[in-house]
């Protein structure tokens, strides 16, 4: 111990964070065989098993508390200095990577990355698009700043994550100009049996809206899976079904796809999230991104003043 080898450290530390040598290696893009064996040498190195397996999970012993105690304290005071180092001076550019989830419409991600843009400081934004587990692993990769997304599958369990809830629609239905004249009367019985838009990743108020439908005596004509927020309104434009969309981008929405309004349901809404290593918000424009709280109503009427 005369030589406490960090990387061994670190190696462990992420194991347990991770609970597994399988997702470890994700992270530190290490074969789990070479991180078994660099863990070997650190149990070693300590004089004594860290962990123990029970029912093909990794659960901590006496000493692997007592060192994770110790090893947290560390990677979080080298994540603050790495992070105090990569904003570098006051008068220069400060990098923003932000991991957004594809199933977010666009417009509202622009809303979310606003407040960013504002601070006093100038931002060099980098955006990266896909599925959100994706991107919370490059977040844990330290390869993205902050994920935006409208889910969190696993999150409660990621002690080095943090949630942080920033905005909330209610949800709406559009549909091409013909479709939509002929659905409106008798809403919401006119929309049963009709074809239906929906996002192929899987958002989370699409379970929500179906149970809506189902309490209201709907069953939708389910015509196409789309990944991409965009894509699917093109197809809305185009007449092929009906889609949905948070409430609050409808005038957007309308002007830019041709297509109308048919519906607000109330009793279903849109979750938006910011994800950040850690809790600590020490990346100034994260921190803008995640203390702004979005009044999306706000935003709209401040993006269409006159210049």
């Amino acid at each position: 111990m005369d030589q406490l080898n960090l990387r061994h450290l670190y190696y462990f530390w992420v194991i347990s964070r991770e609970g597994s040598i399988a997702r470890a290696s994700d992270v530190l893009e290490l074969a789990p065989q070479t991180l078994s064996g660099q863990l070997a040498t650190f149990e070693a190195s300590v004089g004594g098993r860290l962990f123990l397996r029970e029912r093909r999970k990794l659960i901590l012993t006496d000493l692997g508390r007592l060192i994770l105690g110790y090893a947290d304290d560390i990677f979080a005071l080298t994540g603050e200095l790495t992070e105090t180092l990569h904003s570098g001076p006051a008068d220069r550019p400060l990098a923003l990577s932000a991991g957004i989830s594809a199933s977010i419409h666009k417009l509202l991600v622009y809303y979310l990355l606003q407040p960013a843009m504002a601070i006093k400081r100038p931002i060099q934004l980098e955006c990266q698009t896909g599925r959100t587990q994706g991107l919370i692993l490059s977040l844990k990769r330290k390869e993205l700043d902050v994920v935006l997304t409208d889910r969190m599958p696993g999150v409660q369990e990621e002690t080095n994550l943090t949630v942080h809830p920033i905005a909330s629609s209610s949800i709406s239905l559009f549909a091409a100009p013909a479709l939509a004249q002929r659905l409106r009367p008798g809403l919401p019985g006119s929309l049963n049996g009709e074809p239906f838009l929906a996002n192929a990743t899987d958002v989370p108020y699409f379970e929500r809206l179906m149970n809506w439908f189902s309490l209201n005596g709907v069953r939708v004509n389910l015509v196409a899976r789309v990944d991409d927020s965009a894509l699917i309104k093109v197809f809305g434009r185009e007449g092929y079904g009906i889609f949905a969309a948070p409430t609050v981008i409808q005038d957007e929405v309308c002007r830019q796809y041709e297509v109308e309004h048919i519906l607000a349901i109330d009793d279903v809404t849109d979750e938006l999230f910011a994800i950040t290593r850690g809790s600590r918000l020490n990346h100034e424009a994260v921190r803008a991104i995640c203390e702004a709280r979005i009044d999306f109503r706000s935003a709209r009427k401040a993006s269409k003043k006159p210049m």
